[in-house]
């Protein structure tokens, strides 16, 4: 019999450990198809950051790196530029990118730093609990903020895309989600696109990816993907930001 479905070389064979329903699996694959498929996984260094992805190394077949907590782009920064001929990425959540690693991620895309980020907001911090995030939407409600996020209080989450699309050195920014197959078609074109602009030289490229997170949401899985088509990509609309002319994609139609 054929095959027409497998684990891509880049993933390992190791069971996730994340909860019934988050879509971190979902983004895992796709990561690892655009660097089996483009044919760099020998080449590729991930850095897993702190959260829900701090694992990240267990699952990603390249070699991998432990950064502190939101200070992934520094460390991604530090070996890309002593090794420049390696591919080298990051996986953050949004606590971990938007939150104590904010700076990072500017001071990297306004360097032009020549890396890839994939960045997963599902709106919450995930791992210590579901307290508000940066990403946390008006009205949410989480460990932090029973009654409901509010902008008076807690300010408005922050449209990471948005804000470094303002800085030169950003190459290839984009949102996707995850929460039906036909965006994760277009998800894992996005995630392709950013590796290429990276192997093209052409600068910081950065994937933010809707994602979802049902128990701390307190939603089945199905509702909480219904949640992110209806309530996330109000807030945070999906597309590209940016995107410069590099190698092109031979899969592209």
């Amino acid at each position: 019999m054929k095959a027409v479905f497998s684990r891509p070389e880049a993933l390992t064979d190791h069971e996730f450990h994340y909860c019934p329903g988050c879509t971190h699996g979902i983004i895992h694959r796709l990561v690892a198809e655009a660097i089996s498929n483009l044919g760099i996984r020998e080449q590729t260094i991930g850095v897993a950051s702190v959260g829900c992805s701090v694992f990240a190394y267990n699952y990603f077949n390249c070699d991998m790196q432990q950064a502190a907590h939101g200070r992934a782009p520094a460390v991604a920064t530090g070996i890309k530029r002593v090794l420049p001929n390696r591919v080298v990425f990051t996986y953050q959540g949004d606590g971990d990118l938007a939150s104590i690693g904010i700076a990072e991620a500017i001071h990297a895309a306004a360097r032009g730093e020549n890396i890839t980020i994939i960045f997963v907001n599902n709106a919450i911090y995930g791992m210590t609990g579901g307290q508000m995030a940066p990403t946390t939407l008006i009205g949410q409600v989480t460990s932090t903020s029973p009654q409901g996020r509010t902008a008076k209080e807690m300010g408005y989450p922050i449209r990471v895309c948005e804000l470094l699309a303002t800085l030169p050195g950003s190459a290839y920014l984009a949102r996707v989600s995850v929460h039906d197959p036909a965006h994760v078609r277009q998800a894992a074109r996005s995630i392709r696109k950013a590796f290429l602009t990276q192997l093209a030289g052409l600068g910081f490229s950065l994937v933010e990816v809707l994602s979802s997170c049902p128990v701390n949401w307190s939603m089945d899985p199905s509702a909480a993907l219904d949640w992110i088509a209806t309530t996330m990509v109000e807030y945070y609309p999906l597309g590209e930001f940016k995107s410069q002319e590099g190698r092109p994609d031979p899969h592209d139609p």
